[in-house]
């Protein structure tokens, strides 16, 4: 049998017979990547899983951290009534009052100046009603004055008569007023009723408690 030298060997091995001599082929060299690979994955999962052990004994954590840092959610104290200036009212010495009888009725508004008188308030003109007004008034009443009255006499004597209107007119005197009788009157306010209103008026509402940023 001859002998035979395989090309590109460059004379390093010799081939007898009718067998050749195998090459080492590329399944070693991925065998070997593989398990590089696999041993780095393996080592990353362990890291991982370390670190999550680590954060439930310790109690670490994104949320550990969200609840350390949580805003103070306490209200802040508002400021008292009694801290809070006192709306200035007129007194009912300080108000003159015009009775006007808006209904078929007579002697209403005799009665009613005259009820308002006792109960402090000063009486001006006592009578019938104007033609703008006469029978046109459909509830208890209609109390009328000026603009700078709207946050001063005319609240003051509503406390007088529950569900009155209130309604302004081009008059310059802020204390004067008129009190116009509907055909829905029935009485004046119980004093102890219309008392306790003028109360209340005068108190200054309460300021709600601020609520901080991010509560």
């Amino acid at each position: 049998m001859s002998m035979l030298t395989p090309p590109g060997m460059g004379g390093q091995y010799k081939i007898t017979g009718d067998k050749y001599p195998r090459m080492r082929s590329n399944r070693g060299r991925r065998k070997l990547v593989f398990a590089v690979v696999g041993s780095a994955t393996a080592l990353s999962l362990l890291g991982w899983g370390t670190v999550q052990l680590i954060d439930v004994f310790t109690g670490g954590g994104d949320k550990a951290g969200a609840v350390g840092t949580a805003p103070d959610c306490t209200p802040s104290p508002s400021p008292s009534a009694s801290q809070q200036p006192v709306k200035a009212l007129p007194k009912p010495g300080q108000i003159t009052v015009n009775v006007l009888n808006a209904t078929p009725r007579s002697g209403l508004a005799k009665s009613t100046a005259d009820e308002l008188k006792k109960r402090g308030f000063k009486i001006g003109e006592v009578g019938n009603a104007t033609k703008e007004y006469d029978k046109k008034v459909k509830g208890p009443g209609m109390l009328l004055g000026a603009a700078a009255a709207t946050d001063a006499a005319l609240p003051v004597l509503r406390t007088q008569l529950v569900g009155a209107q209130l309604k302004t007119d081009t008059r310059t005197k802020p204390a004067e007023v008129d009190l116009i009788i509907g055909t829905g009157f029935k009485a004046l306010a119980k004093k102890a009723d219309a008392d306790k209103a003028m109360t209340t008026l005068a108190k200054p509402t309460p300021t709600p408690s601020q609520t901080k940023q991010g509560c």
